[in-house]
């Protein structure tokens, strides 16, 4: 059993920056495909970037490398996500997800056995 617990949201002026961080539980964080996703209001959940458990990663076609970067620290069971250039369109709930199955998980996110809760990102115009 994994436990994944966000941190690190807020509130931030657009052309920001945040990292937001989760922090998961258990032995074998090492060993899990590591993902970020976000849901806006109204919106449906979308994939940002992944990381996998060899540290490759896996970027959403629908963001431009540069802004948002995924970094994992497998001794301290936490995988980052670093925002930069923020803009208000970026405001949404940020989740980060984990697979044991598959490093696909933007394409596969039915294949995360487990999901944090969630941290709010609010970028402000």
């Amino acid at each position: 059993q994994v436990q994944l617990v966000e941190s690190g949201g807020g509130l931030v002026q657009a052309g920001g920056s945040l990292r937001i961080s989760c922090v998961a539980s258990g032995r074998t964080f090492s060993s899990y495909n590591m993902g970020w996703f976000r849901q806006a209001p109204g919106k449906e959940r979308e994939f940002v970037v992944g990381i996998t458990w060899s540290g490759n990663i896996i970027h959403s076609v629908d963001f431009l490398k540069g802004r948002f970067t995924i970094s994992r620290d497998n001794a301290k069971n936490t995988v980052y996500l670093q925002m930069n250039s923020l803009k208000p369109k970026d405001t949404a709930v940020y989740y980060c997800a984990a697979s044991g199955t598959t490093e696909y998980i933007g394409v596969r996110p039915h294949e995360c056995e487990y999901w944090g809760q969630g941290t709010q990102v609010t970028v402000s115009s």
